[in-house]
């Protein structure tokens, strides 16, 4: 489950357009089926790292920050 999110592609006008369920916001599209995915995992990269950083705002410096990883 590391790093795996759902992918919901359906054609529309030519286009493949791609959405991510776990991840409101997250679209993608593309003229081919791989184009419409790779569009998908940028968005949702650039969301999970605006989250991120968003979340971090104003946590105290002395805290403890590590990463915690799901396998």
């Amino acid at each position: 489950m590391h790093n795996e999110f759902t992918a919901i592609i359906e054609e529309e006008d030519g286009w493949f357009i791609a959405y991510c369920p776990e991840i409101p916001g997250a679209n993608g599209q593309g003229r081919t089926i791989e184009e419409s995915r790779q569009s998908l995992a940028g968005a949702i990269a650039l969301i999970l790292e605006d989250r991120r950083d968003d979340a971090l705002r104003g946590v105290p410096e002395d805290a403890i920050h590590e990463t915690v990883v799901l396998h």
